[in-house]
């Protein structure tokens, strides 16, 4: 069963209705068929009710940063989706908005015919005042599930200053977390009743998506009112995308993961964040193949080494892959789900505010507006080669999204305008955008979850500083500028 730790009743209506015809899950965040909280408790009230159920995937129009990369990967994943259930009884209604505005009413127009609906719980981006604003309107009993983590976000009851305050918290709970992990298949078991179909009045109304747009043919997405400059990437979207590009890490990067992931010129990152971003995956079947390649269980968690890297007692390289997956990206959602305000300059810390109003003023060498930094014309090559890569492929090596901040807080006019250019550029170009452990990597570079750092230093104070020609001396990026930023290019 789904634990109730992760499930929140968001309508004021809190009845199941008997009368309902079948159970609707609204698909939003967890995008995928195996390993959903949200669709396993979806099957449990299908049931427990006898009642079948309905599978609602949506895409709008006007959702901030719409674009044709962000819309062939969200729709490729309704494409898998559409094919994993279409052996199954459970129906399946994919919809993607013609313009913005033209899906209004179909949730509650599918909501009117449902006993309850199960929705998946999400803290950033529209999509927290989106659920709200369904639990005020449907009169039906809406619940959020937290399919996020490892960890159940509410289980969290405070925001935590830094990675080794939450490690400490992992280290000792986790283990009992992971016992509850979703079911791999939430669809195993007694077979449930097939549903009949759309309401025909429904369908006509909002019918459902192309097979052209669910592949992300580039002729279907022009027809969409959405940002066409930013164009579609080589990778693709959906659950069977993120099961491959899984396999490749754990079979051919992670032996190498401790050694090289700050390496630009070694690929040896998962590159699995957008897949998680956008729900394809989850963290709990990452976090299991990985440690099944370590042989570890959770017996190993060591609680005398809570808090620091140790305390995984897992092999090199799965316990810092470990980290990142569980500690890092965690840390993240858990300011996300207590503050409203965690991409604002104002949630900063007290000291990183301080430090950086005490430099505002101080003389910068190279400032750039918005449109330079987007086009990566700058002066400095390898920062370039690192928005080239953003901008092309929609993503980031992890190492060097921490120099590219730095260097917009350095180039901007004041820490408040290069935090906004970093969200906009991130927001924008990265498949990774928009999510809770983007906007605390962002912020991370401003001080959140560090500590002040000496010598203090013009412009930067004592925020932790950065260079390019550190980076090069410390970290091979030969092969990475060549690619990304060929000299004569």
């Amino acid at each position: 069963m789904v634990p109730a730790g992760r499930i929140r009743v968001v309508s004021s209506e809190d009845a199941v209705r008997p009368d309902g015809t079948f159970v609707l899950y609204w698909m939003i965040a967890a995008r995928r068929c195996r390993s959903n909280f949200g669709l396993q408790r979806a099957v449990e009230w299908a049931r427990e009710l006898d009642r079948p159920l309905l599978v609602f995937e949506a895409l709008r129009a006007g959702y901030p940063w719409a674009s044709d990369r962000l819309h062939a990967f969200v729709a490729q994943g309704m494409a898998d989706n559409a094919a994993a259930l279409g052996p199954t009884p459970v129906g399946y209604y994919p919809y993607v908005e013609p313009e913005p505005g033209a899906g209004s009413g179909l949730l509650a127009a599918l909501a009117s015919e449902a006993a309850v609906v199960v929705t998946d719980d999400f803290p950033a981006f529209f999509l927290p005042r989106m659920i709200a604003a369904a639990g005020r309107t449907l009169s039906v009993r809406l619940e959020a599930v937290d399919g996020n983590g490892l960890l159940p976000m509410a289980s969290l009851e405070q925001v935590f200053p830094t990675a080794y305050a939450l490690r400490r918290v992992v280290h000792r709970v986790l283990g009992d977390d992971l016992s509850a992990s979703p079911d791999t298949d939430p669809l195993a078991g007694p077979p449930l009743r097939p549903f009949a179909g759309v309401p025909t009045s429904v369908a006509a109304q909002w019918p459902v998506a192309s097979a052209e747009i669910l592949d992300g043919e580039p002729s279907a997405l022009g027809a969409l009112p959405i940002d066409h400059a930013v164009g579609v990437v080589e990778d693709r979207g959906g659950s069977a995308a993120a099961a491959r590009c899984l396999d490749r890490f754990i079979r051919d990067r992670l032996p190498r993961y401790a050694e090289s992931r700050n390496v630009p010129d070694e690929q040896v990152t998962s590159e699995l964040s957008p897949y998680l971003h956008f729900g394809h995956i989850s963290a709990h079947e990452v976090f299991w193949q990985v440690a099944d390649w370590a042989n570890w269980t959770p017996e190993r968690l060591r609680p005398e080494d809570r808090g620091s890297r140790s305390g995984w007692g897992m092999r090199e390289g799965a316990a810092d892959f470990a980290d990142q997956i569980v500690t890092w990206r965690e840390l993240g959602y858990n300011m996300c789900h207590h503050r409203d305000d965690y991409m604002s300059y104002a949630s900063l810390p007290d000291w990183a505010r301080v430090t950086l109003a005490e430099h505002a003023a101080d003389p910068r060498p190279h400032r750039y507006d918005l449109d330079t930094f987007a086009a990566g014309e700058t002066h400095d090559r390898l920062w370039n080669a690192a928005q080239n890569q953003l901008r092309t492929e929609g993503r980031l090596h992890n190492y060097l999204r921490m120099l590219w901040a730095k260097k917009i807080l350095e180039w901007s006019d004041d820490p408040e305008t290069a935090l906004s250019t970093m969200i906009a550029l991130n927001d924008r170009y990265a498949l990774d955008g928009r999510n809770p452990n983007s906007y605390s990597g962002i912020c991370w570079t401003l001080g959140r979850y560090d500590r002040a750092w000496g010598p203090e230093r013009p412009i930067f104070g004592k925020i932790r500083y950065m260079s390019s020609a550190n980076t090069a001396r410390k970290v091979r990026v030969k092969d990475y500028l060549e690619r990304y930023a060929p000299e004569g290019g």
